[in-house]
């Protein structure tokens, strides 16, 4: 687990998301979009909307963003069409990549990723070719400055979270998918804020590069989430924190 970890915790440390609030909205609209065009536009009814909406709140959109973005997916309101694509592919020293994509534009998507790995030592890979080793959990932290691990245990097994961990300055809670939700929920119950919250999928074995090799990964990885048609990236990549400090 400690690399899925140590990488949330670089990218946090590099400022690297806080600088991009306007794709993250971007991105939250087109993850509500897709969600309402293929289960319908009520929460209640469909998971994955309620998740996205969630998300979407959790970054403070306003409530009208969101609707128009529902009233799209849904076809009230005319909208641009967005197919959903994975790729997965290798970094340096044969790190495993996986890349979500909501696009208007395949061809375009797949030349623009495809250019990404070439440019910074890797390569696309065939479907399947790393998928494997990644298993899609619910990944919440709280700060250990406001819960003791007694009170926190009870309240996410309870709620039926599978793991709970130290992971620096925060408890790290694991969940089944289905269970998100509800351990979310049961935190936010008992008056607990949590630092992330998100479904994502994490990887059963990681590769540490060290050098220069971490820094063309670096690279590597904030390209590609610098696409527009980027939603989400996934790497079993792990490294010490020293070269991004601070």
């Amino acid at each position: 687990m400690s690399g899925h970890s140590k990488w949330a915790t670089i990218k946090h440390k590099k400022g690297a998301l806080d600088a991009k609030r306007g794709k993250i909205f971007t991105r939250l609209i087109k993850e509500i979009t897709i969600a309402a065009k293929l289960g319908g536009g009520d929460p209640d009814g469909n998971p994955r909307l309620r998740s996205a909406i969630a998300a979407a709140k959790a970054e403070n959109m306003p409530a009208d963003n969101i609707k128009r973005a529902i009233q799209r997916g849904t076809g009230e309101l005319e909208g641009v069409s967005y197919e959903e694509i994975t790729y997965e592919g290798y970094g340096p020293g044969g790190v495993a990549v996986i890349v979500d994509v909501l696009t208007d534009n395949k061809n375009r998507a797949v030349s623009e990723i495809r250019h990404a790995f070439s440019k910074n030592g890797g390569n696309l890979g065939a479907d399947g070719s790393v998928s494997w080793m990644f298993t899609t959990k619910g990944v919440i932290t709280v700060a250990k400055s406001d819960v003791n691990e007694e009170k926190i245990t009870e309240i996410v097994l309870e709620a039926g979270a599978e793991d709970l961990s130290e992971q620096g300055e925060n408890w790290e809670i694991l969940t089944d998918p289905k269970d998100f939700e509800a351990v979310t929920e049961a935190i936010k119950a008992a008056g607990l804020k949590t630092e992330t919250a998100a479904v994502t999928k994490i990887a059963s074995t990681y590769t540490k590069l060290e050098g220069a090799q971490a820094n063309a990964m670096i690279r590597l990885l904030d390209t590609i989430e610098d696409l527009d048609d980027t939603q989400n990236v996934y790497s079993n990549f792990d490294m010490d924190e020293a070269p991004v400090a601070g």
